[in-house]
């Protein structure tokens, strides 16, 4: 007697699982360097497109084949599939055994097989995690979704410093904005020189990030990844050392001059309470400025300075080799 598997053979020796996307849409992802294993997500049918196309982690950059980024809770639920499949299928054929002979002959005998089903192989169901931030990248649409704040994109591996840095200078804007509309003199002074602080804030965040990643092409990688931008010449000179470029000859001169006459008195609001101190005229000479008086600041020096940060921002992603 011959016996066929024919629906496990009608299977071809392969079982295809379809991963399941969360709520919005989105997949997960785990990066494969050991180093790493960062998970992070992103949206099908945003950003790049086409056939075999590599995969970037956010955090380390690490490129590899989408089928490397598989989470280790998705690897689980498909082994856990395919075996129902397996067995399932396993279970049709065998049911092509069962008989049932009726008793017959003088003792009434009959014989019968028939197979019970037990308990089915368990899924291993899974549910996506939560992530702080949800990024769209500028350069390939792609819709992804990340701990912390700065990235790579995993479609195309832009780093987002430069996006994040403009989408909160037009934070600051927005809150200078609502300065103007408040009638109360020490509340509105208060949101400009909140503003200030959160400008400056918001490019040294940038600058170290910018740094950060690229700290492998810099003559000191340690040094990259404590870099500072609250003070600009000593970032300059940093720049210079690190990675052989010259920040500040790369805009105008009276534009430096801008910024750093902002950057000392946002660091003037930090650390003396909005109050001019000695040193805070030696280094600048602000005609404007009195000692034991509080530091001449407006709504329009804010909104210079976010322009003038936008246009520092570009220049220095265009100075420093890509990460």
């Amino acid at each position: 007697m011959s016996f066929r598997f024919r629906n496990l053979d009608a299977m071809g020796g392969r079982v295809s699982v379809s991963i399941p996307k969360d709520e919005r849409g989105f997949v997960g992802r785990e990066c494969p360097n050991a180093d790493c294993e960062g998970y992070f997500k992103i949206k099908p049918g945003t950003g790049l497109t086409g056939t075999n196309l590599p995969c970037h982690c956010p955090y380390c950059g690490h490129t590899a084949g989408h089928d490397h980024f598989w989470t280790r809770e998705q690897i689980e639920y498909a082994k856990s599939v395919a075996a129902r499949q397996v067995a399932d299928a396993v279970l049709k054929d065998l049911k092509q055994l069962e008989f049932k002979q009726r008793p017959r002959g003088p003792f009434g005998i009959g014989i019968s097989l028939e197979l019970k089903r037990g308990q089915p192989v368990p899924i291993r169901y899974y549910r996506e995690k939560r992530l702080e931030t949800e990024v769209v990248c500028d350069n390939c649409t792609l819709l992804y979704a990340i701990y912390g704040l700065f990235a790579f994109c995993p479609d195309c591996r832009a780093h987002n410093s430069l996006q994040i840095l403009l989408k909160n200078l037009d934070l600051v804007l927005k809150q200078v904005d609502l300065a103007s509309n408040i009638g109360n003199e020490d509340l509105r002074r208060h949101l400009i020189e909140d503003a200030l602080e959160n400008c400056v804030s918001a490019f040294d965040g940038f600058g170290r990030e910018t740094c950060r990643v690229r700290g492998s092409k810099s003559t000191d990688p340690k040094r990259a990844e404590s870099f500072s931008f609250q003070n600009v010449d000593r970032a300059s000179e940093r720049l210079r050392d690190l990675f052989g470029v010259d920040f500040q000859s790369a805009v105008d001169a009276s534009e430096w001059s801008a910024v750093r006459v902002a950057f000392m008195k946002r660091h003037v609001v930090a650390h003396r309470s909005a109050i001019v101190d000695d040193q805070y005229l030696v280094e600048t000479g602000d005609p404007m400025a009195v000692v034991g008086r509080r530091i001449p600041l407006d709504e329009g020096e804010v909104r210079r300075l976010v322009d003038l940060l936008r246009s520092f921002g570009r220049t220095l992603v265009g100075l420093l080799p890509q990460p």
